[in-house]
């Protein structure tokens, strides 16, 4: 990730950001979320960028701005330069980055999902890339007992093991058992913070996990930012939407955080499967969100089966990711593909394994991918049907290499793509 500032991210930081570098107050004039939600909006309408307010002749654009944000109020903080320097002088000394939504490098699916809802700004520190290869998030309560924590440091060295990213929020309790048992298996880990985010950068522990790339830490709240109630509410919608499914392993009842991010989920945005700790004693929390259709978890006890978890018998909602509706990307309308006159999908039944057979949960899988791909128009590389199913390129490569090997896929060359076989092809 690079450390310099895109002309965009100046801009949005200047308009949001509170700039904390030393012990002055931030500025009380800063945009509220869903002022800036609205100024974004409108600029965008008339083809402008964030970075336009900054160039010298822009006078005339924040007169147009004047009935959506007051006029003044614009100039006071796009004239924040000087703070806004002393900053980025700071974050740079920590290896901290600064991203906006206006930025390429923004987490793609932060900004599918969320979209308008999606955090103007990023701070974090380690490697970006983790955030988009989704994974499962664990969430819990602060105060639980030993057999608690032992037990989700299981569920973070099993996803270790299955190679699949962890999301949590870092809080102590349930977010860092899961965090230290997925690190200390090897795993990959993305913490998205409430608070602190500084500190945790410079804490002895993560400062090389950082380093090495098995940990990023991310927070959308100004780095020597405090606790705030209100702040780590939001960034719970962040923990979920970055992940393919989610795990909440103890809750209070009808308060908290926890509480409140996962009925989010449940009631509102539905962004992925919310499991709930189903071994041992459960507590009144937990109960009720099953009450209100959170999933049990059905305790896998190998990697295989972990990595399957997200098409669990018994789930109301398929994942996202193999939904057929969203073989294209989130929030778009469905592409119409071309279809070549010598390449036309497999549609024969017998050519695919029936779902309902009874396969290995990796098998299942994989006839589920089949499928999905079956339906594939044109030819794709990896990384576009990694995109399309959300799930890592990897992952994506392996199966199509699969199907090339049984013959329902041929590689293409120059470039390198993955396209069906015709029928003609497949019968010889």
């Amino acid at each position: 990730m690079s450390m310099s500032l895109s002309p965009n991210t100046k801009a949005i930081l200047l308009l949001t950001a509170p700039l904390i570098a030393g012990r002055g107050e931030p500025s009380s004039d800063l945009l509220e979320p869903g002022e800036y939600r609205r100024l974004a909006r409108f600029l965008r309408e008339k083809q402008q960028q964030p970075a336009d307010l900054l160039v010298p002749d822009t006078v005339g654009l924040l007169g147009e701005c004047q009935p959506l944000i007051d006029n003044n109020r614009l100039k006071h903080l796009l004239a924040r330069g000087f703070l806004l320097s002393q900053a980025v002088e700071r974050w740079q000394s920590r290896a901290i980055w600064v991203v906006s939504r206006a930025d390429a490098e923004y987490p793609r699916r932060l900004k599918t999902r969320l979209k308008d809802d999606a955090p103007p700004i990023l701070y974090g520190c380690g490697d970006a890339t983790i955030l988009d290869t989704g994974g499962l998030a664990v969430v819990g309560s602060r105060h639980v007992d030993d057999a608690l924590v032992k037990y989700t440091e299981g569920i973070g060295q099993l996803a270790a093991k299955a190679r699949r990213t962890l999301f949590s929020g870092g809080a102590r309790g349930i977010d860092q058992a899961a965090m230290r048992g997925a690190l200390e298996a090897g795993g990959k880990v993305a913490g998205i913070l409430a608070d602190s985010l500084e500190r945790a950068v410079l804490d002895r522990e993560n400062r090389n996990l950082l380093m090495d790339g098995q940990l990023v830490l991310i927070s959308p709240y100004d780095p020597i930012a405090g606790f705030n109630v209100g702040h780590a509410m939001q960034r719970n919608k962040l923990i979920y939407a970055l992940a393919d499914a989610a795990l909440v392993v103890s809750s209070d009842y009808k308060k908290g955080g926890t509480w409140a991010g996962a009925v989010e989920q449940l009631d509102k945005l539905r962004l992925v499967p919310v499991y709930v700790r189903s071994d041992g004693e459960t507590d009144k929390g937990l109960d009720a969100l099953r009450r209100k259709g959170a999933l049990p978890w059905p305790n896998p006890e190998t990697p295989e089966a972990l990595a399957v978890v997200p098409l669990t018998e018994g789930s109301s909602k398929k994942p996202a990711a193999l939904q057929d509706e969203l073989f294209f990307s989130i929030h778009e309308e469905p592409k119409s593909y071309e279809i070549s006159e010598n390449l036309s999908p497999i549609n024969d039944s017998s050519l695919l394994l029936s779902v309902e057979s009874p396969l290995a949960p990796a098998d299942e899988l994989f006839a589920k991918v089949r499928e999905l791909l079956g339906k594939m128009k044109t030819p794709k590389t990896d990384a576009e049907v990694a995109a399309d199913l959300q799930v890592s390129k990897n992952q994506a490569k392996e199966w199509l290499q699969r199907l090339v090997k049984e013959g329902v896929m041929e590689k293409h060359t120059k470039p390198v793509r993955y396209g069906l076989k015709s029928q003609r092809s497949l019968l010889e």
